[in-house]
């Protein structure tokens, strides 16, 4: 489980294509990788990844699948990327964000950016299926980074956020342009409660008919 809090901002280091798969290695700031293990879990740019091999000094490698790479914008990531990573959520540790899986449901694509003083707003285009679970004042995640949905258009598909300065500098967000593509990782009670609503209903509508 994450948090949303971005803790580095890592650089694609090196890229190694296999059959269906690749494998990524990535630079990060000093005392990243203390303590992390092969096997421990990494949120990287949203998605959740395993140590494919014991980190050497502060670069760890990480494979990413078929489905990994089909869903997530990581299939077209290249080196000097970078990257927003965050270390798997430790007991007791505080939760400054939202719970996140690590699992990328979307992406989604910046239609504008609007700069307000040391503030941003990003407006994104999401898919159709994703606009059911988002609400203005609900959370999102975008690579990684727990945001609240500051307005929403679900007829015309969009939706806003807002980029503190802390948010700008710890995070490689304030750097996306029109076009930029991110993984999206809806809010997983939202979903089940409405999916669990509309399941209800289709059931009661199915009985009357």
């Amino acid at each position: 489980m994450f948090t949303g809090i971005t803790q580095a901002i890592g650089r694609i280091a090196a890229i190694e294509e296999g059959e269906a798969s690749r494998r990524v290695a990535i630079d990060f700031p000093d005392g990243f990788c203390a303590g992390l293990v092969q096997g421990c879990s990494v949120s990287v740019n949203g998605a959740c990844l395993t140590v494919a091999a014991p980190p050497r000094g502060d670069r760890a490698e990480f494979d990413l699948i078929l489905p990994t790479l089909v869903t997530s914008t990581l299939a077209s990531c290249r080196v000097g990327d970078e990257v927003n990573a965050e270390r798997a959520l430790r007991d007791g540790a505080e939760i400054g964000g939202h719970a996140l899986s690590g699992h990328v449901d979307y992406q989604a694509t910046v239609e504008q950016r609007k700069e307000y003083g040391d503030n941003l707003c990003l407006r994104l285009s999401v898919p159709a299926g994703a606009l059911r679970y988002l609400f203005a004042k609900g959370y999102a995640a975008l690579d990684g980074v727990s945001l609240t949905i500051a307005d929403i258009d679900k007829q015309a598909g969009w939706i806003e956020v807002w980029l503190i300065p802390e948010t700008r500098r710890a995070t490689s967000l304030g750097a996306k342009r029109p076009g930029s593509r991110l993984n999206l990782e809806i809010e997983r009670d939202t979903q089940v409660l409405v999916d669990t609503m509309r399941e209800a209903l289709e059931d009661k509508l199915a009985a009357l008919m």
